[in-house]
């Protein structure tokens, strides 16, 4: 993964500032056009914006439900991925219930992961674990519980908390989910080499605001300007 066009073809092109207008979207749909990334990661009352600027393009709908904090009710999270989802999102980033999750409650985890599932719809769902906020044995267990109720990717991070992605929390979900699960990186992915190392320790999905900078890191290696 050398080039600029395999790194973004990794990356959510990520805009979840509360402060986020319509004009910001637009441009960053129009970066994503551009560079060739994943898809565009917006809040949820742009998706229907974002669909329309990304329609007839390859670039995918992204957007987060229950965010930053995950610990809305089930049903309200699974009506918030329905209206997401008719309004064009492809996929949808969910926050898990830390707190249950905490409380070894895995029941009420597992079913939390899976209303959100059933209302996708079969989009790609990612589960945002919040790893700074879990032991080892947590995000052990928040991996297997996202498997089992269906997600197709865990994720490390909001964004939000107290601290981002990690190599050995990437390394520790990949070992967990296994070969099949996606496992996204979000949370203080700001250069090439930091997104090189997550990609190599197990991410095939890096969420990032600094994937213009990334790709052209990634560019000025491969054509050896480093």
């Amino acid at each position: 993964m050398n080039t600029n066009k395999e790194i973004a073809a990794l990356i959510d092109h990520t805009l979840l500032k509360p402060e986020s207008t319509a004009a910001m979207v637009e441009q960053v749909c129009d970066e994503a056009i551009t560079a060739g990334f994943c898809s565009v990661c917006i809040l949820p009352s742009y998706v229907h914006l974002a669909a329309t600027l990304l329609k007839d393009t390859s670039v995918k709908v992204c957007t987060v439900i229950g965010f930053p904090l995950g610990g809305n009710e089930s049903a309200i999270k699974a009506i918030e991925t329905g209206v997401a989802v008719d309004q064009g999102a492809d996929e949808v980033d969910m926050v898990i219930n830390v707190g249950l999750l905490k409380s070894g409650d895995w029941d009420k985890v597992e079913k939390d992961i899976s209303a959100v599932v059933g209302a996708a719809k079969g989009r790609t769902v990612k589960v945002i674990l919040e790893t700074c906020l879990l032991n080892d044995e947590e995000k052990k267990k928040a991996c297997e519980l996202c498997v089992s109720a269906g997600a197709d990717f865990v994720k490390t991070s909001s964004g939000f908390s107290t601290s981002g992605a990690t190599l050995e929390d990437v390394r520790l979900m990949r070992q967990t989910v296994g070969p099949d699960i996606g496992v996204k990186a979000s949370g203080g992915v700001r250069d090439y080499e930091t997104a090189r190392a997550m990609v190599e320790s197990g991410a095939n999905r890096l969420g990032t605001s600094s994937g213009l900078t990334i790709v052209g890191d990634a560019d000025k290696e491969s054509s050896g300007g480093y």
